[in-house]
This record gives C-alpha cells, structure tokens and sequence, in this order.
C-alpha cells in the first residue's frame, strides 16, 4: 500500500510539474513595441526580477550548481517568493565550450536543469551569454583567437546554448554578452577584458582593432554573427545585449555600441544604469537615450551610490520609459541579511524590501498585442 502511495505521489508532482511549463506563454514584444506580452493570450508581461550573477561567496552559478543543486532550487524559489519573473543567469564561455569547435555536453545538461527549475517555478529566464568573468577560468586557447574566429566559437556557444533551449518556453531572452565595448583608438588592444571590478571582469572587447572601420559597424556586424547562430535553433526567441549607460552617441566615453545604430537588430535594449545620490534626472536623462523604437529594460541596477528611497523614485519616475526593471540577489534572504548585522548586508536589505515591496505595482499593465519579431 505504501508504494503504491508513493507512485501516486510521484505521478502527481510529475504532472504539476509538467502543467506549469505547459501554462508558461513565450515572451513576445508588444506591437506598439512599448513592452512586453504572452503569447498566445496577448497578456501583457513586465520583467521584474534578479540577476543571479554570483552567490553570497563570490562564486559563480558553474562554480557549484552541479554539487550544490538544493542551493540554486532555494536562491530561485525565493527570488519568486519575493515577487521575481525573470532571472538573469550569466553564462561563462569557459564552461560551455571544450574548444573552439565542441559545446560541453555537461554543461548543458546542467542549464537543461535549469530550465526545469524556471518551469516548475513559473520563471523567466534572461540568458546572459559568453562571461569570462574570472580571468583565469578563461581558456588560453580562446584568448588566442584573432577576431573572426572568435566570433565564429561565440557563435556556435549561442547556438549550443540556443539549441538546447528552444523547447522551453522559460526563456525571457538571449542576452549576447555582459557589456560589450568595441576599443577606439588605432592602437591594438593587448587583452580582450576590461578593467577587473573586484575579482570578476564584466566588460569584454568584442575586437582588438577596429582598423578603418567606425565602431558602430563593428558592432552591428558582431550581432549579426551571433543573432544568426541562435535564429538557426531558436528563430523566435527575443534577443538583446547588455549595455553600459556609456553607450550613447556623446562626446567622451563611448561603448561603440550606439542605441540608435544596433537597435534595428535587437528585439529590445538592456542598459544597466545605477542611480547616483542627488542625480536622478541625470539617469533619468541617460534612459530616455536608450529610447529608440524598442522596449528598454533596465537590466541591472541597486542602490550602490544612492540610498533605496532614491532608487524607488527612480523606478516610478522611469515607468514611462522603461519596460521592465533587474536588480541583483546573491543567495541572502531578507532574514538573513537582517541578522547579519554588516554594513553591505543591511544595503541589500534594503533593496530586497524594496524590490518586494514594488513588485505587485509594476508587474501589472493592460494587454497589448505581440508584434512580429525583429521588426525596427
């Protein structure tokens, strides 16, 4: 009798397990290209959720959700408890390529568990793609791939990775790469990262020289190459990239990757922007930059240089520009930062009671028909 309790038990966990990936709908751009809906009911969808770029220890999602599974089920059933749908998960080249040629059928097994979790929990996910964020996990091998061939194994990453997706409708988007920047200049660049922030590198360069080409057109060029890879696996599938709020066409300091000139090729634009004390027009100002014809997420923010009250402002001042909204959660619950006592933990507490505090507000808005995907 027991057993056939347990059997029963087991067929019923399967089945709503498998009834919620079945009631996720595929994320779509709104035709008034505004925002976001689900396909097929047409209701409209507004991101709100976490990056899960590191745990608590600094380490890596690779670094332990093989040994450390009932982690990441905990950290993702309480980003949604806190009133997340979406998750921003950053993918590490090293891990998913054994070389230039051969995706690691390990790895994607493992984001194929992933992607099991994000059903059965009833989450987005926003894939963020090609991370060397510890240098020394960086194959040597990949560092020295000259610019074509480098872009030819970040291609055949996004469609490995793609490939594996594209059954699941848990996937918000493909996020090409964390912060890309094309160099000015006419010197040739000596290293493919930009300056370490901590002991993680997430700037990247996407070439070494530009020679006579203007940057811009690097950049389009290398978001063809890659928007290319995933249409082979994954054609419907909404695509972005990770921008710096230098980004924009303004003197000074510049990414190279101009809002107005890639955006033709996106789906939506991802900048990450972070509020200074006193400045919120300023970010405010930087946003609207970023308003060119396509939905505008804020892919990464948190009261790092201003205080949770000024960075809730900024979210209702934005709510007219901006299409959705990710800040950051690195395996701490409320509680627990709560009780910990420490100057950086009573910062996230604060963001934490923030974010669950908005989360009911902003993730409703009246529905919208979808639009065709890649239209300008």
């Amino acid at each position: 009798m027991g057993n056939w309790h347990t059997l029963i038990m087991i067929a019923c966990l399967a089945a709503c397990a498998a009834g919620s990936a079945a009631e996720m709908e595929r994320v779509a751009v709104a035709k008034d290209k505004t925002g976001f809906v689900l396909e097929p009911s047409g209701k409209a969808f507004v991101p709100w959720g976490f990056n899960y770029d590191h745990d608590e220890r600094g380490r890596l999602i690779e670094d332990y959700w093989a040994d450390e599974w009932a982690k990441v089920e905990e950290d993702f059933r309480e980003m949604k408890r806190l009133g997340a749908n979406v998750v921003r998960v950053h993918l590490q080249f090293g891990w998913f390529m054994q070389d230039a040629q051969t995706p690691n059928a390990q790895a994607l097994d493992q984001l194929g568990h992933l992607l099991r979790l994000a059903e059965e929990i009833g989450l987005y996910l926003d894939l963020t793609g090609l991370g060397c964020y510890h240098k020394q996990d960086v194959p040597a091998w990949y560092d020295a791939l000259e610019e074509g061939p480098r872009w030819d194994a970040q291609a055949r990453f996004w469609e490995a990775v793609a490939g594996r997706c594209a059954g699941s409708p848990a996937v918000f988007c493909y996020d090409l790469m964390n912060e890309p920047v094309v160099p000015g200049g006419s010197a040739r660049r000596d290293d493919w990262l930009g300056p370490a922030f901590g002991d993680k590198h997430f700037v990247q360069f996407i070439t070494l020289a530009t020679g006579d080409r203007a940057r811009p057109e690097v950049a389009a060029r290398w978001i063809d190459h890659l928007v290319a890879a995933i249409g082979r696996r994954d054609p419907r599938r909404l695509v972005t990239v990770g921008l710096v709020p230098w980004s924009l066409d303004r003197p000074g300091l510049s990414s190279g990757f101009v809002p107005k000139k890639i955006a033709g090729r996106l789906d939506f634009l991802a900048v990450h922007l972070y509020p200074e004390q006193g400045k919120l027009d300023a970010a405010l100002d930087t946003l609207k930059g970023f308003k060119v014809g396509k939905p505008v997420v804020i892919e990464e923010t948190f009261p790092l240089s201003c205080s949770p009250e000024e960075l809730g402002e900024f979210f209702e001042r934005s709510r007219g520009t901006a299409s959705g909204w990710i800040g950051f959660y690195w395996g701490k619950t409320p509680d627990e930062c709560r009780r910990s006592g420490t100057l950086g933990d009573a910062l996230t507490l604060g963001w934490l009671e923030l974010f669950d505090r908005k989360a009911a507000a902003f993730t409703h808005r009246p529905a919208a028909p979808p639009s065709p995907r890649g239209g300008s």
